[in-house]
């Protein structure tokens, strides 16, 4: 008989003092003994137990020590074996135990198995074992058994059994049988009433009550149990994949291998994910990292319909959308030729393999469920019905993770291309939920029209100074460049073939190169590139074979050209990218701003990228419900958007450093001091002013960065400086206090007061043109504060 002492027995304290005790046994064969028994089949039997009790009484009366349990191995085996019936040994999971200190004796065979499989290094433990809450459900087991005070807080028992001989792990639920145990109290047990009991009830928790009401060792528990194990594995690997399902994360895959793994018993399974693009035909890779698809192994993608699949698969799975065993994958190569996949396969050294399609999205792109093993028959058709809990799980997650996909793929889009701006999505909600509840009695139900009234406008730019003449010049660098190389390859191949056609290009050539130093008209870029096309490229086709040093100089001037555009794109590339570094600072920059901005007061915010950045603000209490609106925030915005500015124009300044391009940005506010209604447009989905009287706005902002000085040819916008374009003279006077405030803190310069021409449809606009004074230290993370903004405004 097997004995296994557990130590929590001596760690963990009781309302028991533990005895192990075959009484009620004792008491079982007593009553099988007596004569009215006589001719039962037990009664010869139970004849001999009880003598055997009667010369060892302990084994009635009970014992503490567990040493006694290895001096009465024999009789205790053989007391016990009625309850271990031998047909039922190989079968049932099953051990004789001491309740609550997990010491156990008397195994049944299939246990003993089990544990030998397990190693010598492996203790039986139990899985959530707690001190606190094993005392309590002690109390409890003494209230029921005691008192008459029932509380059911039976938790499960779980055991987690290593299988060395398959390397994966088993999951046992546990039962316990307590028929064969009494409890009885001690005197030194408190007498507990009703009002103990109700108390008991509200304070789980506090270990302390239930300590002062069951004291340690205040009550004698005589006997023992029966302790069952069900294999539970594949309940528990169902459960720990919804879990891991649901929590996600990097490893991901690593831990549903895992769990697949015990599943199936095949300590080297291996689990890969991809997805099926149908629009492409194509495999690529998940969003999940270390995806490790085996069928993909190396590659990011393949396409499916080039012969890497057979036909079987191709029909089944990415048509039929069912699933496809390979349970023996040399065989599967036989029949296949050898195909890609068998050789993707075979090198993996993959020998079986369950490939299942999983829909993922509404167009149709599926999730494939890759499942293999190194050895073949592991996985057949058979085991493949063991999948059937597990799919609907996998299904559910797929869907669930390509709706969140979906959802982020969706605010990506509303972020970046139908921008709803989050001040003013709470109106947009409103309306849509008024527009579903009016549906459902009004078919002709109409969503409100989404209205800001009593706004204040604020408008700002930084243009890209002269960025049509910087990309025309860089046109004609990229033309000059080009025409030059086509003339020493022509030149060249003169020395070789004296041919006048030769001459004649050159000439065409040559005079094309001199109009495009002269200066660029409309279309001369699209005739050059024409002529090159039809005519010189032919040429140099024939040139490339006269000699290797020909076509040396014809691959020269290809590999100069751009691969998708076919043209010298050396100048404007720069440029380009320049404009995009640019840009992309500023823009940038402004909107990690604008986050600081909103926790002043919530307003409308958009932003559009041309040559520069240029944005719009609409602040006012029709914007938020949440807040009241005061002028001061108006003021704050204002002073906001001019420090704002100072620091774009430093980051621009100093950006010069690391672009090709030397562009420098010119910046301007314009000031409107009415407050105006702003109209969210369903047809051009987007805000734009309300009203006749408004469209003047409008029709300002696209036309003054265009405006003269008064009396000259100059330019009101240049760079270094920033221009605050206004028509009323108390709107002057309020930013001269925010300029003032800045040339404190050295950030602007000297002021000048301009007045402008006359623009179409708009008169008398006034400007103060301010310096910028650039920074050395300049520092886009150490700026000036709200708190100190709001110091300035309210002194």
């Amino acid at each position: 008989m097997r004995i296994i002492e557990s130590n929590k027995i001596e760690e963990v304290a009781l309302p028991l003092q533990l005895n192990i005790s075959f009484k009620k046994v004792f008491i079982s064969f007593k009553k099988y003994a007596q004569k009215e028994f006589s001719e039962h089949p037990f009664h010869t039997a139970a004849i001999e137990m009880v003598n055997l009790f009667n010369k060892h009484p302990e084994l009635n009366d009970g014992f503490s020590d567990l040493k006694l349990l290895k001096t009465y191995k024999k009789q205790i085996d053989l007391l016990l074996d009625p309850l271990f019936p031998e047909p039922l040994r190989l079968n049932e999971i099953k051990a004789a135990s001491v309740p609550f200190s997990f010491a156990s004796f008397k195994f049944t065979d299939r246990f003993e198995n089990i544990l030998n499989n397990a190693g010598d290094d492996y203790e039986l433990t139990v899985r959530n074992f707690e001190d606190n809450s094993m005392y309590v459900m002690a109390c409890t087991f003494i209230l029921g058994d005691v008192y008459g005070f029932n509380i059911d807080i039976k938790r499960p028992f779980y055991f987690d059994i290593p299988d060395k001989t398959s390397g994966t792990m088993k999951y046992y639920r546990a039962t316990f049988n307590a028929d064969f145990s009494e409890i009885t109290p001690t005197a030194t047990a408190p007498e507990l009433t009703q009002e103990d009991f109700k108390e008991l009830l509200n304070n789980y928790e506090n270990i302390a009550i239930w300590k002062e009401k069951f004291p340690p060792n205040s009550y004698i528990f005589k006997g023992f149990g029966l302790v069952s194990l069900f294999d539970v594995t594949s309940e528990e690997m169902l459960s720990a994949i919804k879990a891991n399902l649901l929590a996600g994360g990097d490893d991901l895959i690593y831990k549903l291998q895992n769990n697949l793994r015990d599943f199936y018993s095949i300590k080297d399974l291996k689990l890969g994910y991809s997805i099926y693009d149908t629009v492409n035909s194509k495999i690529c890779e998940t969003v999940v990292k270390h995806s490790n698809s085996i069928i993909l192994n190396k590659n990011t993608e393949i396409q499916c319909n080039n012969g890497y699949f057979c036909n079987g698969i191709i029909n089944k799975v990415f048509k039929k959308h069912e699933t496809f065993i390979i349970s023996d994958v040399e065989n599967y190569g036989f029949h296949t030729d050898k195909n890609p996949f068998y050789q993707n396969l075979h090198d993996s050294g993959i020998q079986s393999i369950i490939l299942i399609p999983i829909k993922a999205t509404k167009n149709g792109d599926l999730a494939l469920l890759e499942i293999a093993s190194p050895k073949s028959y592991d996985l057949n058709s058979v085991n493949i019905n063991k999948l059937k809990d597990i799919i609907p799980v996998f299904e559910a997650a797929v869907k669930r993770t390509s709706e969140e996909r979906q959802h982020i793929l969706e605010a990506t889009i509303q972020e970046n291309y139908t921008s709803i701006h989050q001040s003013v999505k709470w109106r947009f909600y409103e309306a849509v939920e008024k527009f579903h509840v009016e549906s459902q009695s009004n078919e002709n139900a109409k969503l409100d029209e989404i209205v800001f009234n009593d706004v204040y406008p604020i408008f700002g730019q930084s243009d890209i100074k002269g960025s049509s003449n910087a990309r025309n010049e860089a046109i004609k660098e990229d033309l000059t460049t080009q025409l030059s190389l086509a003339i020493t390859v022509l030149k060249d191949a003169c020395k070789t073939e004296k041919l006048p056609i030769y001459n004649e290009l050159m000439f065409r050539v040559t005079s094309y190169l001199n109009d495009v130093k002269k200066g660029l008209d409309a279309g001369d870029e699209v005739s050059i590139l024409d002529f090159l096309s039809s005519e010189i490229y032919p040429v140099f086709s024939h040139i490339k074979d006269i000699n290797s040093e020909l076509s040396e100089k014809v691959n020269i001037y290809m590999n100069r050209l751009d691969k998708d555009l076919n043209v010298v794109y050396e100048s404007r590339k720069d440029y380009e990218d320049s404009v995009t570094l640019l840009n992309d600072k500023l823009s940038k920059y402004i909107d990690n701003r604008q986050k600081q901005a909103q926790e002043m007061f919530p307003h409308y915010f958009e932003r559009y990228i041309t040559d520069g950045v240029e944005y719009n603000m609409y602040i006012g209490q029709s914007i938020t419900k949440h807040k009241r609106f005061d002028d001061l925030y108006l003021y704050n915005l204002r002073l906001w958007q001019l420090k704002v500015t100072c620091e774009m124009e430093n980051l621009a300044y100093y950006e010069r450093k690391n672009m090709k391009h030397d562009l420098r940005v010119a910046s301007l506010i314009l000031v409107h001091s009415k407050a105006m209604a702003i109209k969210f447009r369903m047809d051009e989905k987007q805000f734009d002013v309300d009203g006749a009287y408004n469209i003047r706005y409008e029709i300002l902002k696209k036309r003054i960065d265009k405006a003269y000085i008064k009396g000259t040819q100059n330019r009101l916008t240049i760079p270094g400086k920033i221009a605050i374009v206004y028509s009323q003279e108390k709107d002057a006077v309020e930013y001269l206090k925010y300029i003032t405030y800045l040339q404190s803190k050295k950030q602007l310069g000297n002021v000048e007061y301009l007045e402008l021409e006359n623009l179409q449809g708009v008169t008398g606009l006034k400007a103060l043109r301010v310096d910028v004074k650039y920074q050395q230290d300049f520092d886009e993370k150490n700026i000036i504060t709200f708190n100190d903004l709001i110091k300035e405004i309210e002194a």
